[in-house]
Order: C-alpha cells, then structure tokens, then sequence
C-alpha cells in the first residue's frame, strides 16, 4: 500500500497533466473556430481578467516595479495587465499559427510586417552558419515561422512546457508551422552543433533564468543567463542577429532582425561567452524598454538566491620570524 502511494505520488502531477488534454484540445478547437481575431481578443480578455487574481501576478508586479522603480502603482498594475493580456492572445494565436504569418515580399497590406527584409534574405543566401537569439515578446513564436516561410535553415531551441498536455499540442503546433525543432534537455547539445557545423542556423529564447548559466545584468540587476549561444559563437565565430517581434494594433504584427552584433572577445582574440550573452541580454532590454507590457514579466528571471556565491578571499599566510643572528 505504501509502495502503491509512494508512486502515485511521483506520477500524480503528470497523470493530472495527461487528464486536461481533452480540456485543451476542446479549447484550441474553439479558439480555431472562432478566427484568429476573436480567438485573440478573447485570450487577451480572458487572461487580463483572471491573471491578476494568480500567485503569478505577484511575481509580475514585483518584477516591473524594480525594473521600473519610477512608475507609479496605477503603472505598475497597467503593465501587468497588458503582460496578461499579451500572453492570453499570445496562446490563444496557437491555434492559428498556420496561417498569422501573411507576410507579402510584394509590399500588400497584411498582418504581418518584416522590417528588415534585406537582411532576412542575406542570413539566407550567404553560405554561413548562424545563430539568432529571441525573447518572450507579443507572440515569439512568429521568428520561427518566418524563417520557415523565407527558406532560412532554421533549428528553434525551446524549453516544453511543464504541462504534458500543453506540450504535446505545441509540439504539434511548432511541427506544422517551424522549421527543425530541439528541445533544451540533456544531450541535445550535439544535436545544435550538428546544425551549426552543417552549416545551418540555431535559435533560441534567451530571457529566461537558467539555473547553470553565466551572470550577466538585465535592467541592473544580475540574472542568470543560458551560454548556449556565447558557447557556439566563441567556438564556431559565427554572425549572431537578434529577432525580435511587436504587436500592433488591429491583430498586427511587425518582426525585425537585428545586423550582426559585435560581440566582445578576449586578449586571444576569441568571443568571450558572458561579455557575449551580455551584449545579447542588454538587446532584450532595449526591447523590453520599448514595449514592456509586451513581455513576460511573470516569470521568476530574478533569483538572487540562486547566484553563485563569491568565493572567499584566499588567506594570506602568517610571516615567519626571522631568526635573530
């Protein structure tokens, strides 16, 4: 019997998991029959009502107001909501991921609008590895699509959700819709320098805690960031561009990739990979600043508990007496 308990326990939280996949299929149903405009509007209207009444929106609310420490309360609570409601539409838009990008070369009104396009194409066409670098902003998951759609070479780095039923259905989603796929768990790392070495190009959402990752600051203050990218840059010295997407008005959308950075190096002349997850880290400030209600803020990016602890000062020896002659 204790055995019996000892391994529903362990098995509970999935087995709860794999039981809300009909609950979640149900509701991506709708969101598909409603359209992706209604299907948004209601996400965001959804989350933007039920959000702040969860642990979470604590954590948001804390978040914006160290980051933003000259904002009033009534600012604080207004970038929440919008935070909320940016990630309502954002899993709402799921379901219609296989047709929001509408990106016309011709220049035709559309949803969809890439800034940038010249330098999209030449990422493509120059024969060269490379890695792009994204964050949790409007819905993230577009950078991916449009490499797709543009015949870019692409592997999307991503983290799965912690829900097995959520996951199944975004990996379903993201197969359809993306180019390669590779989750972040143990091993896959020889599967993202089999991409880079073939000469294609890796992405990944940087602006999240990681819990191995090097320090670097983010709105002044430490966090901990994943290497992955500084690592393949320093060891491949290939071009690294950041993608990042915008809502707009109306269900629009504008995506923009950055030129190359100039990322740091050492005195061997080699990237160095914190100043380089710096110089990437401190391009998701600049648009998180432009945007912030855009952004994930409820999620837990700082933990100053969970940052590496200086290490003590090596102690000097004590100084022997010298004889006396």
């Amino acid at each position: 019997m204790l055995r019996l308990a000892l391994i529903l326990q362990r098995h509970l939280p999935r087995m709860a998991g794999l039981a809300t996949i009909p609950l979640i299929r149900g509701i991506f149903l709708l969101a598909r029959a409603l359209g992706a405009d209604r299907a948004s509007n209601t996400g965001g209207w959804l989350a933007r009502t039920i959000g702040p009444w969860l642990p979470s929106h604590k954590i948001a609310v804390a978040n914006i107001r160290a980051a933003f420490p000259d904002l009033d309360e009534t600012g604080v609570q207004g970038m929440a909501r919008e935070a909320w409601d940016n990630l309502g539409r954002t899993g709402a838009e799921y379901a219609h991921l296989d047709t929001l990008f509408d990106f016309d070369p011709e220049g035709l009104e559309k949803r969809v609008s890439v800034q940038g396009i010249d330098q999209f194409l030449a990422v493509r066409d120059d024969g060269k590895p490379g890695l792009l670098f994204s964050a949790h902003l409007a819905n993230w998951e577009l950078p991916a699509i449009c490499a797709e759609k543009f015949g870019l070479e692409t592997t999307a780095v991503f983290r799965p959700p912690n829900n097995p039923a959520a996951a199944q259905l975004v990996a379903e989603v993201r197969r359809k819709t993306m180019g390669g796929l590779a989750a972040s768990q143990p091993g896959a790392v020889f599967a993202m320098q089999g991409v880079i070495e073939r000469g294609g190009h890796l992405g990944q959402l940087i602006d999240q805690h990681f819990t191995r990752g090097v320090v670097v600051e983010f709105f002044g203050r430490p966090v901990l960031a994943n290497p992955l990218l500084g690592k393949l840059a320093r060891h491949y010295d290939c071009p690294v561009h950041g993608a990042r997407v915008v809502r707009r008005p109306g269900g629009r959308f504008m995506l923009e990739l950055t030129p190359p950075l100039e990322l740091p190096r050492d005195a061997s002349g080699q990237i160095d990979v914190q100043g380089a997850m710096q110089a990437m880290t401190r391009v998701v400030e600049v648009w998180v600043r432009d945007n912030p209600g855009q952004w994930l803020w409820m999620h837990r990016r700082w933990r100053p508990n969970m940052l590496p602890k200086p290490k003590p000062a090596p102690q000097a020896s004590p100084a022997r007496a010298e004889p006396v002659s």
